[in-house]
């Protein structure tokens, strides 16, 4: 019985240490995809994308609102096309849930082209893990120029 004193706080910290891990290698994921923004390196772009990752964007225009995919392809395509440093999507981490091989991720975010701000919202990421390596699996976003944080703590993700 007094083994138990011993090992469950043993396993406890063994627990707190792998999901700290895991933690660790979500962000390290979203990270990636935006230096490659900032980069524009399509490469790493979709190495952070599963091979059957989907792409989509809310939309709002005129009252109506409708939702529009974007394939993983075109999106490399157009920050291939985009000069070094004009894309930056600033980031603060809001709440990150994981469970096995599938995460959760919700990202307030401010957008820059060309150093000006151009509009906020917030990302959802869905992550899965395949093999060791966490993968993007699904990122839906909202875009708005208005009633934005106003704070610029929001930094680059590193």
């Amino acid at each position: 019985m007094r083994y138990l004193y011993f090992i469950l706080p043993a396993l406890f910290a063994v627990n707190a240490l792998h999901a700290q891990s895991e933690t660790a290698g979500v962000k390290q994921t979203i990270d990636k995809m935006f230096t490659a923004m900032r980069s524009s390196d399509s490469v790493a772009l979709r190495e952070c994308f599963s091979p059957t990752a989907v792409f989509q964007t809310i939309d709002e225009h005129k009252g109506s609102t409708t939702v529009k995919n974007v394939s993983v392809e075109r999106f490399a395509g157009i920050i291939a096309g985009t000069p070094k440093g004009d894309l930056d999507e600033r980031i603060t981490y809001g709440p990150i849930q994981i469970d096995d091989h599938l995460a959760s991720v919700w990202t307030p975010y401010r957008f820059y082209h060309q150093g000006k701000f151009h509009h906020c919202g917030v990302n959802s990421f869905q992550l899965v893990k395949l093999g060791k390596e966490w993968k993007i699996q699904y990122v839906i976003d909202t875009r708005r120029k208005e009633k934005c944080v106003e704070d610029d703590t929001a930094s680059p993700a590193q």
